[in-house]
C-alpha cells in the first residue's frame, strides 16, 4: 500500500510539471492583422504527426489494429474507426468550443464554416502522446501543435506561426478511453489559443 501511494503522488507530481511546461511562442510573423476581423476560417492538418514512440502515425496504427485485431477479430478495425472519427467527433468541436469562448468576447468567430473569411487558422498536430489510464497507474495525454495564420485566397502566404507545444489532456476521474483523454488536449489548446490572440492580436 506505502508503495501504490508513493507511485500515486509521483505520478500526480509529473502531472503538474506537464502542465507548467507547456509553452507557447509567435515563431513567425505577428498578429495585428487580426484585429477588427469578425471570422476566421478553421482548417485542421494530420499529415506528418508522429504518435508516441512512432515517428509516423501509420505505423502507430497499424502496430494498434493488428494487436486488437489479434486479441479479438474486428476489435482493431473499430479502434481505427474511431481513431480517425474523433477528430470530427470530439477534437474539434472540443478546441473551437473552448477558442470561441475566448474570441466571442471580441466578437470574432472561429470555425469551419466561415468560408468568406479573409484569414484561415491551420492547426497542424505534429505530434500525439495517447497517454494511457490502467487504473493506479496513469499517463495524461499531450499534444504538440503548430497553428499557422494565412490569408484565405492564397495559403501560400503564411503571416503567422504560432507553436504550442506540451499541451496536456487529463480527464476527470476513470479517463480510460484515449480519446476522451486526447480531446482534453484540444480543449486545453483551444483555451490556451483563445487566451493569446484576445491578449495579443485583439487588444
Amino acid at each position: 500500500m506505502k508503495k501504490i501511494k508513493i507511485t500515486l503522488v509521483a505520478l500526480l507530481v509529473l502531472g503538474m510539471t506537464a502542465v507548467q511546461a507547456q509553452k507557447i511562442k509567435v515563431t513567425q510573423g505577428d498578429l495585428s492583422f487580426l484585429k477588427g476581423q469578425s471570422e476566421v476560417l478553421l482548417e485542421y492538418d494530420y499529415s506528418e504527426m508522429s504518435v508516441g514512440k512512432f515517428d509516423k502515425e501509420e505505423d502507430y496504427v497499424n502496430k494498434k489494429v493488428a494487436e486488437y485485431n489479434k486479441a479479438e477479430a474486428g476489435r482493431g478495425d473499430k479502434w481505427k474507426d474511431n481513431w480517425e472519427g474523433d477528430r470530427e467527433g470530439r477534437y474539434h468541436p472540443k478546441f473551437e468550443e473552448l477558442l470561441n469562448n475566448y474570441t466571442k468576447k471580441v466578437n470574432c468567430d472561429f470555425d469551419q464554416t466561415n468560408i468568406n473569411a479573409k484569414y484561415t487558422l491551420i492547426l497542424k498536430t505534429t505530434f500525439t502522446e495517447p497517454g494511457f489510464n490502467i487504473g493506479i497507474m496513469k499517463k495524461d495525454a499531450m499534444i504538440h501543435v503548430e497553428v499557422k495564420i494565412v490569408e484565405t485566397g492564397n495559403k501560400e502566404n503564411v503571416l503567422t506561426v504560432i507553436t504550442m507545444t506540451n499541451v496536456p489532456g487529463r480527464g476527470m476521474g476513470n479517463d480510460y478511453d484515449s480519446g476522451y483523454r486526447i480531446q482534453e488536449s484540444y480543449a486545453k489548446c483551444g483555451k490556451s489559443l483563445g487566451a493569446f490572440l484576445v491578449k495579443k492580436a485583439f487588444k
